[in-house]
């Protein structure tokens, strides 16, 4: 072969398609992506995945736990505001409770429970019910701030001296006070009252009949029948409250003009004045309780 043509140069190879260099390019890529890498998860859904795509046991409180604690640490918000508005209410909101659930005139009282336990002066336990049950017709309970005070002898000595004329209908007459057994037995004995004396130290009979404000006892009148209907409540003074009991038999068919209360009216200053002389120390005391 003649040394011309073996110099001579190899021909140019034609240059390949666009097609043939994407196709390289792509296999050149897919070898790269072969290579294995490490996972990572999906995004999620938050509606459709409370977990937020984290693996169950990644980090250390899941998603799902979150949820939860925020779910307990509202309820306790809840709770601590409820408890906060109920203290800010305070002893007004109580006072107004404790007034709406007092007996009103025409009313009724579920007896059973009623004021819980107290004592006769005799000593001896008893609740509201019980002298309801054992009386004829029903019971008058009046109020006192304190036996053997004035404008208290004064009050008990008018329902002394009106008490058959009061329990002709069938109601049976009780004083009631926070005195011990042995004052109201005092009390009792040296006025002559024919009717017991009942001792609540707590005021817890006193307070549901909503005769208790304060550290003070409101002087008055609860008269309730058989049914637990209440006849008559009232606060006032020794004769407003002989007068609400008068009103109350009167409408029972009894006599409230009987010679017995008349006498008691006359003799009430009389009553009034021998206390004065043998309690005077008290005096004021029970004067400010009675205003």
């Amino acid at each position: 072969m003649p040394a011309e043509l073996r110099k001579r140069a190899a021909p140019a190879q034609p240059a390949p398609p666009p097609e043939a260099k994407k196709a390289a390019r792509s296999k050149a890529k897919g070898k790269k992506d072969d290579v294995p890498k490490e996972d990572k998860p999906s995004a999620s859904n938050p509606a459709e995945d409370p977990s937020g795509g984290i693996a169950e046991g990644a980090g250390s409180v899941s998603a799902a736990a979150e949820v939860t604690s925020a779910d307990v640490a509202k309820e306790v918000a809840e709770k601590v505001q409820a408890a906060a508005v109920k203290n800010k209410r305070g002893a007004k909101a109580t006072k107004a409770e404790e007034k709406a659930e007092a007996p009103t005139t025409g009313g009724s009282i579920e007896l059973d429970g009623f004021g819980g336990d107290i004592d006769t002066n005799d000593g001896e336990k008893t609740t509201l019910a019980k002298l309801v049950e054992s009386s004829k017709a029903g019971v008058v309970l009046f109020t006192y701030p304190k036996a053997s005070t004035p404008g208290c002898t004064k009050q008990a000595c008018l329902f002394r001296d009106a008490y058959d004329p009061l329990t002709a209908t069938g109601l049976s007459i009780y004083g009631l006070s926070t005195d011990s057994p042995k004052a109201n037995t005092t009390f009792k004995t040296k006025q002559e009252l024919p009717y017991p004396l009942l001792c609540d130290p707590s005021a817890t009979l006193i307070s549901a009949i909503g005769f208790k404000s304060g550290k003070s006892i409101t002087r008055g009148v609860l008269v309730v029948d058989k049914s637990g209907k209440v006849l008559v409540v009232e606060a006032g003074g020794p004769q407003p409250t002989v007068d609400a009991v008068k009103k109350v038999v009167k409408e029972m068919g009894g006599d409230s003009n009987a010679e017995g209360i008349k006498k008691a009216e006359d003799t009430a200053m009389k009553s009034s004045e021998s206390a004065a002389d043998t309690a005077p120390e008290v005096t004021d005391t029970a004067e400010m309780i009675d205003a």
